[in-house]
């Protein structure tokens, strides 16, 4: 069998549905082995935009998802989405093309040492150099980027291995057992969390997968423990549940923080260091249980006195299993906490104003969303209003980035993720400095006959660089720019465009575009003045005089 046949029945018999990117002179005989897979090419208009749809197929599934493109520029190109993926836990392959490695007679045109690049980026780098290897090292790859901790893979086929004759042979994944928590460490932790006064629960990025989330479900309602999350741990558990308390977007000195102040044991689950702190430990007495597939970084403000590692799921299983209502101290005064975090968090979801306030589009947001809908983030300040101010319902119906947090990832996610889940309404929000970092895959949507709403906050600056530029009593410099006519650019894609003009007419145009065919680009000029006012001078004079 040729070696690029071979190297499509290997992903294939791996499961792998989509292949995302854009093929170069040196991936032709791929291409042609492709041609008649059962694997769909999902052709891209820029390798980065390819990267960023493969690695939301992978956080969404649990799967690898698949990203192809030629040598040199192309591969370089993939870069920011192996870092995306990395640090996001999320299993991605990258497949890269090369120049022959045997006999070539093109110098040093366009190669770069890809292999080499791709080190520090992923858990797995390789080049092909012989075709009897490709069903070995597509089986290996595939198990390190789907294994906890998830991240990114890659592998060059060079183009004269490429077309080498090679066995057809293929590896089976094996059975797999999740490594279990020891006895010890799950009763310590049952110990633990029976003797505390005021226990909470913080759920963190490595609690997002659905095994999981049925378990912390499960334990919540059992034992009747308040909890709040991390950025990437929004809706493991439904937070419309009576026991949520809020979302640390914030490390420091939020409304949550007056709930986490006065916590005598954190019960810290999937904590992983790629997020900024949810809050910090300090010698005062705070206990902390980390409950992880691996081990915690201890640093100067996170060093628990008590992990449980393995299977996150199970441990909770086994924790749920030795405990009951009556066994755990869950104090009402939370409860009380929570009524005063509602009423600051969501105030002013109904205001007038125009330009048109943050916290009034995540509240359109939210009501226009079924709960199962699913709503991806470009990196801007807007991420932590919709941290804060977006309840998400299910895992993975708020994905956004907060690991590597990079512009440009907004409009390829939804892409991917509407791949992934057809039957789901989605829809992406962007800053218009992110949007256009990747906008043209707008036609990629179009092309694909995907119907997708693209919110796109209008401010003609880098509005988060200028908020923190103006927190720190620097004055405002080098962060304007100016911006095409949405409306007139998502047209020339044969997408329809849209422009709020009033604070009236958001809602109304969420509600019809998200239950429209097509594509559909909403401009929304943004008031970004409530940055200033709540999250630097509200917050940094925060008193929190309830007491539980």
């Amino acid at each position: 069998m040729k070696a690029s046949d071979l190297f499509v029945k290997a992903l294939e018999n791996e499961g792998v549905e989509y292949i995302f990117g854009i093929p170069g002179e040196e991936n032709l005989d791929f291409l042609n082995s492709l041609k008649d897979s059962s694997i769909k090419l999902i052709l891209t208009r820029h390798e980065q935009g390819a990267g960023f749809m493969a690695a939301t197929y992978g956080r969404l599934t649990g799967k690898v998802g698949v990203c192809l493109s030629t040598l040199g520029p192309g591969a370089t190109n993939l870069v920011t989405p192996a870092a995306y993926a990395q640090l996001g836990a999320m299993p991605m392959m990258m497949i890269t093309g090369q120049k022959p490695i045997k006999q070539s007679k093109q110098g040093r045109f366009q190669i770069v040492d890809i292999v080499d690049m791709m080190r520090p980026l992923t858990k797995f780098t390789k080049q092909i150099v012989d075709a009897n290897n490709i069903p070995s090292l597509v089986r290996e790859s595939v198990r390190i980027a789907e294994e906890e901790r998830p991240g990114a893979v890659h592998l060059e086929l060079p183009e004269d291995v490429a077309t080498e004759d090679a066995e057809e042979n293929y590896f089976k994944p094996s059975f797999r057992m999740r490594p279990h928590a020891n006895d010890d460490s799950i009763e310590h932790a049952v110990r633990l969390i029976s003797e505390a006064e005021k226990p909470l629960l913080l759920i963190g990025a490595a609690a997002n997968r659905n095994r999981t989330s049925k378990a912390l479900s499960k334990f919540v309602n059992d034992i009747g423990i308040f909890f709040f999350n991390t950025q990437m741990g929004k809706g493991v558990v439904d937070e419309k549940s009576q026991y949520f308390l809020g979302t640390s977007a914030l490390s420091d000195h939020d409304y949550i923080h007056c709930a986490i102040e006065q916590a005598d044991l954190i019960i810290n689950v999937g904590h992983d260091v790629i997020e900024k702190p949810p809050f910090f430990m300090h010698n005062n007495g705070l206990k902390v249980i980390h409950i992880n597939n691996f081990s915690a970084n201890v640093d100067d403000v996170y060093f628990p006195q008590l992990e449980v590692i393995g299977d996150i799921a199970n441990s909770i299983e086994e924790i749920t299993k030795e405990l009951t209502e009556d066994k755990v101290h869950c104090p009402a005064g939370f409860g009380t906490i929570k009524e005063s975090l509602d009423e600051n968090i969501y105030r002013s979801i109904d205001d007038e104003r125009f330009p048109i306030i943050p916290q009034k589009i995540v509240a359109d947001v939210r009501k226009i969303m079924p709960d199962d809908g699913i709503v991806t983030l470009d990196n801007g300040i807007y991420k932590i209003w919709f941290a804060r101010n977006y309840k998400a319902y299910m895992p993975n119906t708020l994905i956004l980035d907060n690991a590597l947090a990079t512009m440009g990832a907004g409009l390829p996610s939804a892409i991917g993720a509407k791949i992934v889940k057809p039957d789901k309404k989605v829809l992406t929000v962007c800053g218009d400095g992110g949007f256009m970092m990747n906008s043209q895959e707008m036609e990629t949507a179009v092309r694909l006959g995907l119907d997708l709403v693209v919110v796109v906050l209008r401010d003609n600056a880098y509005g988060m660089i200028k908020w923190k530029q103006g927190g720190e009593g620097f004055d405002y410099f080098g962060l304007d720019f100016g911006n095409p006519d949405f409306v007139k650019y998502a047209e020339s894609y044969g997408a329809h465009g849209h422009r709020i003009k009033s604070n009236k007419g958001l809602y109304d145009k969420l509600d019809e575009c998200i239950n429209s065919k097509g594509v559909h680009l909403i401009e929304v000029p943004v008031d970004y003045s409530e940055n200033e006012k709540i999250l630097l001078e509200e917050l940094k004079n925060l008193t929190c005089d309830l007491v539980v």
